[in-house]
């Protein structure tokens, strides 16, 4: 079995799009790291915003997403975390042109 890279499971990533702004996560600038083990993926990650209503869909869209793009990785673990803050210098070019 061949482990897959952190820039593998970044562009796994680009499928999972925030449903409120309608731009995957990647280009949000909401994926802060990704750790890659033997039998586990780490991803940390944020939201836009702490009262985000869609924060619970986002991360079971993204535990699926990994694990159907490396079904040989046993865990995959998703940590919403909140420092540092999100904030727009956080998104792709692409993106921060798109909305501004």
């Amino acid at each position: 079995m061949s482990l897959p890279t952190e820039e593998d499971v970044l562009t796994a990533l680009r499928d999972v799009v925030d449903p409120e702004l309608g731009m995957n996560i990647v280009d949000l600038g909401l994926v802060y790291g990704i750790t890659i083990e033997a039998d586990r993926i780490h991803i940390q990650m944020t939201m836009t915003t702490p009262a985000c209503p869609m924060s619970g869909l986002i991360v079971d869209n993204v535990r699926e997403t990994v694990a159907a793009f490396a079904p040989d990785v046993a865990e995959i673990e998703v940590d919403l975390v909140w420092d540092p803050p999100w904030h727009p210098g956080l998104m792709s070019d692409g993106a921060r042109t798109l909305f501004g």
